[in-house]
């Protein structure tokens, strides 16, 4: 697989980031970075990112999680922040990136994990929890989506996206907007997007740790391809996955937690479809984290992993 490996010293000096970086070969050949801070004796938390941001997005939350005694694990995406960077867009795919995060899994053989997803950890993080259950005690679902397209979701989310049953598919134009976007700019800067979507001004320090992984355009396969599977259609891959992941869910008897922010529009509604979407849960929760756009990591970091620290002492393991 042909890829290339963003040089290291564009990772020096970041802002509030100075944790030891871990790497995992991969069988494809790939190399994947993650950050394991914590007691290896602690319970997992695996914290995921999404499209287009990396490990850094968790920077004010590893600490206070790994204060708890827990082990704090944040993968960087194949694609993304220190992992490689296949060149070819049909190198990603919703299969390959649930087997990488599953390689990550079976190496560190990782137990009683707590997964945290937002964005794309939704799919890929979900999706790995179906293939390996045992692996997993707890779902934390933070301001990600799982698009199926299906009819049912007709008026249910914030920017809709259901099949009307007639051959046609409803798509928010907001939507279709932030797809066009990510195709159209000719040069990808995650910087532009995550200030877009928070609601305090990021400083300009940590905009620059944002892009750091991307020194052309030649890095941005992964943050490019990844708007365009987003399952807007039934019949597209991630669309069949994710109804396929949704099902599975029925049967999980670990503990539910939604932490969706109260400002952002773009996930509005799938708070309640995840939730429905584990009835054998056996504890469920919901809070709204007030205040925060769409990476609520940067807007309510520290409450958002006082919640997480929370809901792993209250709830058992499985």
């Amino acid at each position: 697989m042909d890829y290339v490996r963003t040089p290291e010293h564009r990772f020096d000096q970041l802002p509030g980031f100075d944790f030891e970086p871990q790497y995992l070969a991969l069988s494809s050949g790939l190399r994947m970075h993650y950050i394991d801070e914590g007691s290896r004796d602690g319970e997992a938390v695996l914290l995921l990112h999404g499209q287009p941001t990396w490990s850094y997005l968790y920077r004010t939350m590893v600490p206070p999680l790994s204060a708890k005694g827990l082990r704090v694990i944040a993968p960087d995406l194949v694609g993304f922040g220190r992992s490689d960077k296949p060149t070819l867009r049909s190198s990603h795919t919703v299969r390959n990136h649930i087997g990488w995060l599953g390689e990550l899994l079976h190496a560190l053989d990782l137990q009683r994990v707590t997964l945290v997803a937002q964005d794309w950890g939704g799919p890929i993080g979900l999706g790995a929890l179906v293939a390996a259950p045992d692996r997993f005690s707890r779902i934390v679902a933070a301001n990600t989506t799982m698009h199926t397209a299906a009819p049912s979701l007709k008026d249910r989310l914030g920017w809709a996206c259901h099949d009307t049953g007639d051959g046609r598919v409803s798509v928010a134009a907001a939507l279709l907007d932030y797809q066009r976007m990510t195709q159209e700019l000719p040069e990808l800067a995650p910087s532009l997007f995550v200030q877009g979507a928070t609601a305090r001004d990021i400083s300009t320090h940590e905009l620059v740790a944002y892009d750091a992984p991307f020194p052309d355009e030649s890095f941005c396969a992964g943050p490019r391809q990844l708007p365009l599977m987003m399952g807007l259609t039934p019949s597209s891959e991630c669309a069949r996955r994710n109804t396929k992941t949704l099902a599975s869910l029925g049967a999980f008897s670990g503990s539910l937690l939604t932490a969706y922010s109260d400002g952002d529009p773009s996930t509005r509604g799938w708070d309640d479809i995840l939730y429905g979407a584990c009835p054998s849960a056996r504890f469920r929760q919901r809070i709204t984290l007030e205040g925060a756009g769409h990476f609520l990591q940067e807007d309510v970091g520290p409450a958002f992993a006082d919640a997480i620290a929370h809901f792993v002492e209250a709830t058992p393991s499985v």
